[in-house]
């Protein structure tokens, strides 16, 4: 699976899943978006065994990720999850901080792992170089493309002219021969980037124009079991506003989230105009403006909007322009899409390597 047929999975709601399976991990990077340590909560094993274990041949999510956290604290569940999802046709992603490459060969544990998954990823950037080395990481890729496997890198710097992004991604590509496909991000001052990046003020960039959420699209198994509809870091983090819960994952199982997703008015609302305009449209006027996700955070708060929505999503213009807004985030694809949203000068490094 490379990296684009992964992410253009991701305009369709619920098409995925992904899980938090720990929110440990041995590095302290100064930019970790979840804060976390090694000594971090993690949810039972089993507990992710059983969700999984709800996957059918006939009912089961088209991709499902997992990352933490490190994911590869766990490296025997992760192998278990890839094993039992792949069993019934749903491929997996996994993502690592890499803290396990200083050793010279790949740990078995580990190895088996990845060997399980459908596509490999890795961060990497100046906070993770501190504790992890460059050389190390791409020692491991070089080991993993050898062996045919579909790998990825996830890089995050402070903006598109970050002089980090720009040589890091011009060495990746001659290293690897265009090889590696890239998704590049910047830096949010979540987690522990609070202590050190000045916090944008989002309520100055208000709107209540429509403007689809994307975050809102697949169901993520938050750190300790609850299933979220959200891949914002805060609300992964806990505790989710009433909306934006989907259920546990120690109860229920992948149909009932998918379809609890898909049939949400709300959630769809919110991902076919934006938490911002269904505040302002369809509130009684008691959520303050707060910019796009502190707006979205507060939806629950306002006790008349649940059935304005409800009433406005079960019009059929409202359904068609739902089904317009998914058709259109398919047409422009993972590189329009960042080209849109991202970090527009590096959106064509995620199709490196795929196939023609």
């Amino acid at each position: 699976m490379h990296l684009v047929d992964y992410l253009s999975l991701r305009a369709t709601p619920a098409a995925g899943v992904s899980l938090a399976l720990t929110r440990r991990c041995p590095l302290s990077c100064a930019h970790c978006a979840t804060n976390s340590t090694f000594t971090s909560e993690q949810a039972p094993a089993e507990m992710f065994r059983r969700f999984v274990g709800t996957f059918t041949v006939e009912d089961h999510p088209q991709a499902m990720a997992m990352s933490g956290g490190e994911a590869f604290l766990r490296p025997a569940l992760v192998q278990e999850l890839a094993e039992r999802a792949a069993a019934v046709g749903c491929p997996s992603i996994a993502l690592s901080g890499m803290f396990w490459a200083k050793a010279r060969r790949i740990p078995p544990p580990i190895k088996r792992a990845i060997d399980a998954l459908d596509h490999f990823s890795c961060s990497l950037d100046v906070f993770h170089e501190r504790e992890v080395r460059r050389a190390d990481v791409y020692r491991v890729l070089e080991t993993l493309l050898s062996e045919g496997k579909d790998v990825s890198m996830h890089l995050v710097g402070l903006d598109a002219d970050d002089p980090y992004l720009v040589e890091r991604t011009q060495e990746i590509r001659d290293r690897f021969d265009g090889r590696v496909p890239m998704l590049v991000n910047a830096v949010n001052a979540n987690g522990r980037a609070r202590e050190w990046m000045e916090a944008i003020d989002f309520s100055l960039m208000a709107s209540s124009d429509p403007n689809p959420c994307t975050l809102a699209g697949w169901p993520i198994v938050a750190y300790d079991g609850t299933v979220v509809a959200c891949g914002n870091d805060d609300i992964v983090e806990g505790p989710a506003p009433s909306h934006l819960r989907l259920g546990h994952a120690a109860r229920d199982g992948w149909p009932a989230i998918r379809a609890r997703s898909r049939a949400s008015s709300m959630l769809r609302a919110i991902r076919t105009f934006g938490p911002e305009y269904v505040a302002d449209r369809q509130g009684s006027g008691v959520i303050s403006c707060d910019g796009y996700c502190g707006t979205c955070a507060q939806i629950s708060d306002d006790p008349l909007l649940e059935a304005r929505v409800d009433e406005l999503m079960a019009r059929p213009s409202s359904a068609y322009i739902e089904q317009q807004v998914i058709a259109l985030q398919h047409d422009i694809g993972p590189e329009g899409f960042i080209r849109r949203f991202g970090m527009a000068e590096y959106a064509g490094l995620v199709s490196l390597g795929a196939a023609s």
